[in-house]
């Protein structure tokens, strides 16, 4: 889709139990309360635990005609087969994230696509929890982008959490801001 503003796909893709949907819905949400028209389309196996899980977000200044994702500017794979599934939709100068702790295979993308390797896992595990990995691929694709700061995604963690999960919101915010630095920090 051409406009003169933003226009912003992402593909997030894992497995199940990698929060993959609730990191879907923290950028939609914290795009929608950034004034931007968002779409969230999540997708997932009758498995809750193992099987494959994604979701297509689209951010926009202007309305979105469809909230199927087919070539995003960025993908986030966090396990070797959302990799295999989702390199090759990458668009031309797009990114892709990939979680090293996962991923040990060379990515098959187009030479103008940008590479983004973090061991997502390991940052996660080193802030005391390898649940808050997703927060970490989060932070590190909103310091790559640029759409706005891991403390903005922050404030919409409340209303994404089920409130028996607010004791960890600092942590997530800690583990947003981690994968944020370690894109600032390795200049990836």
């Amino acid at each position: 889709m051409a406009n003169n503003g933003l226009y912003e796909e992402v593909t997030i893709a894992g497995f199940g139990g990698q929060g993959i949907i609730l990191v879907g819905k923290l950028l939609a949400q914290a795009a929608m309360k950034a004034g931007k028209e968002v779409t969230f389309m999540p997708s997932y196996g009758a498995e809750v635990r193992g099987g494959a899980s994604n979701c297509m977000v689209v951010i926009s200044d202007q309305l979105i005609p469809s909230p199927v994702v087919s070539n995003p500017q960025c993908v986030i794979a966090m396990s070797k087969a959302a990799l295999a599934k989702f390199e090759k939709t990458v668009k031309k100068g797009g990114t892709l994230i990939i979680n090293s702790s996962q991923i040990d295979v060379q990515p098959k993308v187009d030479d103008s696509v940008e590479v983004v390797k973090i061991p997502i896992d390991e940052i996660a595990v080193g802030l005391g929890n390898a649940k808050v990995a997703n927060m970490v691929a989060l932070g590190a694709y909103l310091q790559k982008r640029g759409l706005f700061s891991p403390d903005e995604a922050a404030e919409s963690l409340p209303d994404v959490l089920a409130e028996r999960y607010h004791v960890i919101i600092p942590l997530n915010k800690k583990a947003l801001q981690k994968g944020a630095q370690f894109v600032k920090k390795t200049g990836s």
